[in-house]
């Protein structure tokens, strides 16, 4: 009774169009007052904890880092040196943003910002380039979704937080799957453009390439810094975020200068919004959790579907549905918060790799960022456009198949996600 209850007041509230935040907490203080033992002082206690896990301390330095580089001149640089590196290949400018997109989802740690930043810059120049709008977007829509998986991924800070897993591990455990799908794509485009015979930039000299490496190379260092700091133990995880911002700052205002001064103060501010929006969804969750844990609902679940006798490869069958059906209708972060607590001792107990778990589970947002009526990409894209929304849906329709293709790779090869994480840490490392 007490479970029907939680989930039915919580999605009762979320079709009512309540914010995700309050329905969280709504929900639970609801369940604890009518049928829990707990008390709304030891909410109010766990509500105070929540927002004072110390890896949750990452998640607004890397959204100013992101905004920094979004607003300066990084994503341009990026795609000119994309572009003479694979420009002159079938299809070259679609792999060259697909290209761009991996390298600034390794800077931004966000989707819907690497779909702004590259997106804004190339989708126009595919269209002069020959291809049609539709192509363009899809591409960039899809491409997009490396945001969330690529280190630093926001995403997968806030499922470390809610598993108390380690972020070094779950950062070096995208890296893998993060270039594969980005190869994926590519190669679809590849196939495609030779297919429909689209255009091929010119081929660029050696020389050429080296000099817009050196233009884009104060943006790629930010991954070097804060990758190889973590995995070099000169920084933990979340000092590595605190370092990415002031490095994002000092590149866009005084390197680059593509940052004005005057500009700063609004950067700061859309960061602090942000954040705020997404440490209070958060604290709620944190609260919601309280609630099951409390309740013990994740543990007779756990024990129902192992008397059931349900394997493992049944278990992320049930899963991938259930996230994918949620990636529907939530942004990525509360469907982490609202089903890590019910998933994640099921997946312990039937002897599922939690790091495995975190990537199954960042693919399936992936996917969700593309698939209506909620996919933030889809948005986004829309805007910067100006296709309807439907059009946009379609566009993206093709390469979608390739995540959901993808999704199922990951999902029964564990050792694409697991083989840098336990080289560089061991397999039972933390």
């Amino acid at each position: 009774m007490t479970t029907a209850f939680l989930f039915v007041t919580l999605f009762g509230f979320m079709i009512l169009g309540m914010p995700i935040a309050i329905a969280l907490g709504l929900s639970s203080v609801l369940t604890i007052l009518f049928f829990a033992n707990d008390s709304l002082a030891s909410m109010s206690l766990k509500f105070l904890d929540a927002s004072q896990t110390a890896t949750l301390l990452a998640i607004p330095f890397f959204i100013l880092a992101g905004n920094f580089l979004t607003t300066g001149g990084v994503a341009r640089r990026m795609i000119d040196f994309a572009s003479a590196c694979v420009g002159h290949l079938p299809g070259g400018l679609a792999i060259a943003s697909v290209m761009a997109c991996i390298l600034f989802a390794a800077v931004s740690g966000s989707s819907p910002a690497t779909v702004v930043a590259i997106g804004s810059i190339v989708i126009a120049g595919m269209v002069r380039s020959g291809y049609t709008q539709s192509y363009a977007t899809g591409v960039i829509v899809n491409a997009g979704t490396l945001g969330i998986l690529i280190p630093p991924s926001i995403v997968m800070v806030v499922y470390a937080a809610a598993t108390e897993s380690s972020v070094g591990r779950l950062f070096m455990a995208g890296v893998v799957p993060g270039i594969l799908l980005g190869l994926l794509l590519m190669a679809a485009i590849y196939v495609s453009a030779r297919v429909k015979g689209l255009a091929r930039q010119p081929k660029v000299s050696w020389r050429e390439r080296f000099r817009l490496f050196g233009r884009a190379v104060w943006g790629l260092l930010l991954i070097v810094l804060v990758l190889g700091g973590i995995y070099g133990g000169v920084f933990t995880p979340t000092e590595a975020a605190a370092v990415s911002a002031v490095y994002a700052f000092i590149v866009a205002l005084f390197i680059y200068r593509d940052l004005k001064p005057t500009d700063v103060g609004r950067v700061l501010v859309d960061s602090a919004k942000v954040t705020v929006m997404l440490m209070f969804i958060i604290a709620n969750a944190f609260l919601f959790a309280h609630v099951l844990t409390t309740e013990q609902i994740p543990q007779t679940i756990a024990t129902a579907l192992l008397e059931s006798g349900l394997q493992p490869w049944q278990f992320l069958i049930v899963v991938n549905i259930m996230l994918l059906v949620a990636g529907n209708f939530m942004e990525p972060s509360a469907i982490i918060l609202i089903f890590v607590p019910v998933i994640f001792p099921i997946a312990t107990q039937l002897g599922i790799d939690p790091i495995h778990l975190g990537v199954l589970m960042v693919v399936n947002m992936e996917i969700g960022m593309v698939t209506p009526p909620v996919g933030l990409n889809l948005f986004v894209a829309s805007g910067i456009t100006g296709m309807p929304l439907l059009s946009v849906v379609r566009a993206a329709l093709p390469w979608l198949m390739i995540l959901v293709a993808f999704l199922i790779l990951i999902t029964y090869v564990p050792a694409i996600s697991l083989f840098l994480p336990n080289l560089l840490y061991g397999v039972s490392g933390g």
